[in-house]
C-alpha cells in the first residue's frame, strides 16, 4: 500500500527504469586530485568549478547533447548532510542517477527527495521537475514513508484556512485513518461541552464546530505510543486580538497536528508494532458575541479550573483537556506536538525546536535520534521554580502568566499539570514553518522532529 498524501504528487523518484543522465557529487578535494570521471574533470577543469556547496555545473556530451552534471558538497559534506536537496530544485527536467557521492544512499536519496517538495496547488502552471534513481543500496521503502510524512504535515500546514478549516483537517485525518484502516472516534460541537470543555470553549465562536479527533492503530499489548496535536486552524487572538501583522501565519497553528499526522503516517506505514493513538483537538479561534473572555474561569475536563488572562493563550486550553483524555489510559510514551509559544523562537530561533520532559532518558534517546537523522532538537528545562507564575489567586492555574518571562517554560509546565500517569511524555513547543530556503526545503509549511521521533520509536519497538 503506497503511502498516503493529502495532496496528490508525482514522485521524486524514477520509477520507471530506462536511460538516466549521471550526478557526479564532488567535494574539492575530487577536483583537485582528479579523482572523478575524465570528461566531467575535463570540463570542470574548463569552466573553472570550484565545487563549492550546492553549485551545480551541467556537463555536454561531445555533439553538444545534455550528458551528465556536477555537484558540489563543499569541502565538509557533513555540514549539510541534505544538500543534494538542491538537485531537485536546480537540475533539468529528466531522469537522474547519482554516479558518485561521498554520501550513504539513504542521506543523499532523502535529502533529493526532501529538496522535491513543490506546494504549488494553487498555481495555474506547473513546473516540470527532475527524477531520481534511488541506489540499489538505499532503503527506498522507508525513505519514501519519511517523504510521505513529512510532505503530508508540510501540506496541511500550507493550505490556506479557507481550504483547511476544522471541517477539512477531519477530513484529512479521516482519510489518513480510512488509508490505514484505523478505528477513528470524533466529538464534535455541543458533544464537547461535558468531557472536553476547554476544547468547546476555545472553539464554540467559529462558524465551523470544534471537535476532538481520536484514531487508534495497531494491536493491543504493543508498546502504548499516544501522539497530541495542536489543531487550531486559525488563530485570531480572540478577544485579545493579534495585530494583523501577526495572523499573516497563523494558518500554521495546526501545525501540531500536521507533524502529529505525518508522524502517524510513517508509523502505520512501517507496521511498528505499536499501540498507536493519535489525538488531536481541533478548532478555530474566533471573536463572536459567545467568544470566551479574559478573566472567565473554567473547569477542565481533569477538574483544574483555569483562569483566562489571555484569549491568544488557546492552544495550551485545547491540549490541557486533550492531554487529560490521552492519560488516562497510561500510555507508554505521551507525545504532544504544538506551534505554542513565541518564546521558544526567540530562544531557539525558527529551525531549532524545543521539547521538555523530566524523563532522562528519554531526553537522551531523543537527543541522539535528532543526530541521528539530522532532524534538530533541543531540549529546555521543566524548572520547577517557575511553578508560581502558572498560579492565580481565583483558580487553579492561569492560561498566560503575567510578566513575560521563559514563557515556553511555563507554557510546558501548566501542560504539565494535565500528565500524571504515563510513562514517559514529552511537549515538543515546534514552529511548523520554514521561514527561508533552505536545500531540504523550499520554505513554508515544515515538519519539525517527527523524523527523529519515528527514528526513536521504530528503535524501541524492535
Amino acid at each position: 500500500m503506497a503511502p498516503y498524501q493529502f495532496i496528490e504528487r508525482p514522485t521524486p523518484f524514477n520509477t520507471k527504469g530506462g536511460s538516466t543522465l549521471p550526478i557526479f557529487a564532488v567535494t574539492p578535494a575530487h577536483i583537485e586530485t582528479g579523482t572523478i570521471d575524465p570528461i566531467a574533470l575535463d570540463w570542470a577543469k574548463k569552466a573553472g568549478y570550484k565545487a563549492e556547496s550546492g553549485s551545480l555545473l551541467l556537463i555536454p556530451t561531445a555533439d553538444g547533447h545534455l550528458g551528465g552534471a556536477l555537484f558540489g558538497l563543499g569541502t565538509n559534506p557533513s555540514e549539510q548532510p541534505y544538500i543534494t536537496g538542491k538537485l531537485a530544485r536546480t537540475l533539468p527536467a529528466g531522469d537522474w542517477h547519482i554516479e558518485t557521492a561521498p554520501l550513504t544512499a539513504n542521506r543523499l536519496s532523502l535529502g533529493f527527495g526532501l529538496g522535491s517538495y513543490r506546494f504549488d496547488r494553487y498555481k495555474s502552471e506547473k513546473a516540470s521537475a527532475p527524477t531520481l534513481m534511488i541506489p540499489r543500496d538505499a532503503d527506498g521503502a522507508d525513505i519514501k514513508r519519511q517523504l510521505a510524512g513529512v510532505f503530508l504535515a508540510r501540506d496541511l500546514i500550507n493550505t490556506p484556512t479557507n481550504d483547511m478549516g476544522p471541517n477539512e483537517l477531519e477530513a484529512a485525518f479521516r482519510g489518513l485513518a480510512a488509508h490505514y484502516k484505523a478505528e477513528i472516534n470524533v466529538v464534535s460541537g455541543d458533544d464537547l461541552r461535558q468531557n472536553f470543555p476547554l476544547v468547546h470553549t476555545v472553539g464554540r465562536a467559529s462558524a465551523d464546530a470544534p471537535r476532538l479527533l481520536e484514531m487508534r492503530w495497531g494491536k493491543k499489548g504493543h508498546r502504548k505510543i499516544t501522539l497530541v496535536g495542536k489543531g487550531v486552524c486559525f488563530d485570531t487572538g480572540g478577544l485579545d486580538i493579534k495585530p494583523a501583522s501577526s495572523m499573516l501565519l497563523m494558518k500554521k497553528d495546526m501545525g501540531g497536528a500536521a507533524n502529529v499526522m505525518g508522524l502517524a503516517l510513517m508509523i502505520m506505514d512501517a507496521k511498528l508494532k505499536v499501540d498507536l493513538r493519535v489525538i488531536i483537538p481541533v478548532v478555530e479561534n474566533s471573536i463572536s458575541s459567545n467568544a470566551f473572555r479574559p478573566g472567565d474561569i473554567y473547569r477542565s475536563r481533569k477538574g483544574l479550573t483555569v483562569q483566562i488572562d489571555n484569549t491568544d493563550a488557546e492552544g495550551r486550553l485545547i491540549l490541557a483537556d486533550a492531554l487529560a483524555y490521552a492519560d488516562e489510559e497510561a500510555p507508554d510514551l505521551l507525545i504532544d506536538m504544538a506551534t505554542l509559544t513565541g518564546a521558544a523562537r526567540v530562544a531557539l530561533g525558527p529551525d531549532l525546536p524545543p521539547f521538555f520532559t523530566d524523563d532522562a532518558e528519554l531526553a537522551q534517546d531523543l537527543t541522539e535520534a535528532s543526530l541521528e537523522t539530522d532532524d534538530p532538537l533541543w531540549r529546555l528545562p521543566l524548572y520547577a521554580g517557575y511553578e508560581k507564575d502558572i498560579r492565580t489567586k481565583f483558580a487553579d492555574v492561569t492560561n498566560a502568566p503575567a510578566g513575560g518571562m521563559a514563557g515556553a517554560i511555563t507554557a510546558a509546565l501548566f501542560l504539565k499539570r494535565f500528565v500524571s500517569s504515563a510513562t514517559s511524555w514529552a511537549h515538543f513547543d515546534i514552529y511548523g514553518w520554514a521561514p527561508s530556503e533552505r536545500p531540504h526545503s523550499p520554505g513554508g509549511g515544515e515538519a519539525q522532529a517527527i523524523r527523529a521521533l519515528y527514528h526513536h520509536i521504530r528503535q524501541s519497538v524492535r
